[in-house]
């Protein structure tokens, strides 16, 4: 499933390639034709992405909701574009770009009030300048589950997901198993300030990056997909060499060094 990182990433680029324009909208599959005719016709005001959710607000006053769950993409195409490949669930055909929406999780129709029903089920997003820091700490504080299972949950912090968990959780040497309220406040900060960094690094590179410039000798760009993580999916630690712990938490692998994350 895609993280915050990739979804902040597709608001960026759609709001660059498709907002402020009428936008003809249609569902090739069938399964939103009666959405897709509601905003067919209609100016693009704005996307915006809160953790690993996307609106996009129309001048009707509607706006689209779509999660992508594990399977849902989006295609890029030239206008005019070509024949829809596979169940394109909806299509927006601008100006200059065209985007297809394959096996969206969800992809609604939302009014203002169902918005604020739903981005009020979402936790802080460390990508938004709305964001409060100030409400994680304090659900942290309550709870005594795993940091590792916390940081999973959207509810309190939006946007993380299975890899940074657990690369953050290393970059701070912090235990996934320790419990939420066992955090001191430093190491809270130390925390949210990672996750920014690294999640506005992946909007920057559209990938997860968490090694340092300065630990490797080819541009940020240009690493492989094993080049750019510690831990996730590791053998072995990287800073002490022991065989990578593996654990099921949050119905999720987790990966850590049981030496180095204390």
């Amino acid at each position: 499933m895609p993280e915050g990182h990739t979804v902040h990433r597709l608001a960026v680029d759609h709001t660059k390639w498709i907002a402020g324009q009428r936008l003809k909208v249609s569902s090739p599959q069938g399964r939103f034709e009666a959405g897709s005719k509601l905003l067919s016709g209609k100016s693009l005001k704005s996307v915006d992405a809160h953790g690993k959710h996307l609106y996009y607000s129309f001048s009707c006053e509607l706006v689209l909701h779509v999660h992508l769950g594990l399977y849902g993409k989006f295609r890029l195409h030239q206008s005019p574009p070509p024949e829809p490949r596979g169940a394109v669930r909806i299509r927006f055909v601008g100006k200059t770009h065209t985007l297809d929406l394959n096996g969206p999780n969800q992809c609604e129709i939302l009014n203002s009030k169902q918005v604020c029903d739903s981005r009020s089920k979402l936790g802080e997003d460390p990508l938004r300048s709305d964001a409060d820091p100030e409400r994680v700490w304090a659900r942290m504080q309550k709870s005594k589950k795993p940091i590792g299972q916390l940081l999973l949950d959207q509810s309190i912090v939006a946007g993380i997901g299975n890899i940074y968990r657990a690369e953050i959780l290393f970059l701070l040497k912090i235990h996934p198993s320790r419990p939420s309220c066992s955090l001191t406040r430093i190491e809270f900060d130390d925390l949210w300030k990672k996750s920014l960094r690294l999640l506005a690094l992946g909007v920057k590179y559209n990938r997860v990056i968490t090694v340092d410039r300065d630990e490797t000798d080819k541009p940020l760009s240009r690493l492989s997909s094993d080049e750019r993580l510690l831990i996730y999916k590791k053998d072995r630690c990287p800073l002490c060499h022991s065989k990578t712990q593996t654990t099921l938490l949050g119905n999720r692998q987790m990966f850590a060094c049981s030496v180095c994350q204390v």
